[in-house]
């Protein structure tokens, strides 16, 4: 058996070990009818990173978790693979897939290389999952790969801000300063964090996106960066919503096939 990359093996283990503290957070996704997005819920009238009308589109979920995307799309009318590195967040959505009665065909997987053939879908999405946890120069080739002509891939994940204002040692929260380079980010490897140790990530500056899209074969439909809602509060993960009202935490890119 041919061996994990280090980051994919990593992964792996990382959300196996915590995947019981994100079944409620999955439970409370698969109840609801209209999807909420990123970190700060922003609700799907503001930002959609999905179609209106899915009916009868073939759509994957790259790096699906407990499943609450797929199940969306499903719920849109689109026939829904999803695929995730941690097999016990993939049980999660099989059970939920099974109380809610939305048939969904799940993958433990990883999403730098899906076991479908090329242009198996119309649609593809990452609300994180692959968006910040695979290889971007892997993953985002791939996605490529499994779309036929014309089709759109959509992600959230986290903007390079977020990774140029954590402290070195990975202590929470971010900072107003500038705590890392910003040219030369992409691999960042949490696994001696003093908070919340564990998972490699990926981020790209945005001119490094860009010529990815454009050499992988994608042409950039919108870009958003993503401000949190005037009322909100706290610090999930490790971002303060005082930090996000005045820099962007999140991105999203939607893309198209050429």
């Amino acid at each position: 058996m041919t061996s994990l990359p280090e980051h994919v093996a990593e992964n792996r283990a990382y959300w196996d070990g915590m995947a019981d503290q994100w079944v409620e957070a999955g439970e409370r996704g698969w109840a609801r009818t209209i999807p909420v997005w990123g970190q700060w819920g922003i609700p799907d009238s503001e930002i959609s990173l999905l179609p209106g009308d899915m009916e009868g589109l073939r759509a994957i979920e790259l790096g699906c978790g407990t499943g609450y995307v797929s199940a969306w799309m499903a719920r849109r009318g689109a026939r829904v693979t999803g695929i995730d590195n941690s097999e016990r967040q993939l049980a999660t959505a099989a059970r939920l897939s099974r109380e809610h009665e939305i048939p969904l065909e799940l993958i433990h997987g990883n999403a730098e290389t899906v076991d479908k053939p090329d242009a198996s879908f119309d649609f593809a999405v990452s609300e994180y999952g692959a968006a910040i946890w695979a290889d971007p120069y892997v993953w985002i080739p791939e996605a490529h790969r499994l779309l036929s002509p014309g089709g759109q891939l959509a992600f959230l994940g986290s903007h390079i801000l977020t990774a140029v204002c954590s402290p070195v040692d990975g202590s929470a929260p971010l900072t107003r300063n500038l705590e890392q380079p910003y040219f030369g980010q992409f691999r960042l490897d949490w696994r001696e964090a003093v908070d919340d140790p564990g998972g490699i990530e990926f981020t790209l500056m945005p001119s490094a996106w860009i010529k990815l899209f454009h050499e992988t074969g994608f042409e950039i439909v919108d870009y958003t960066e993503v401000e949190a809602p005037k009322e909100a509060t706290g610090a999930p993960y490790s971002v303060s919503a005082d930090w996000a009202k005045q820099f962007p935490s999140e991105q999203i890119w939607w893309l198209r096939k050429r």
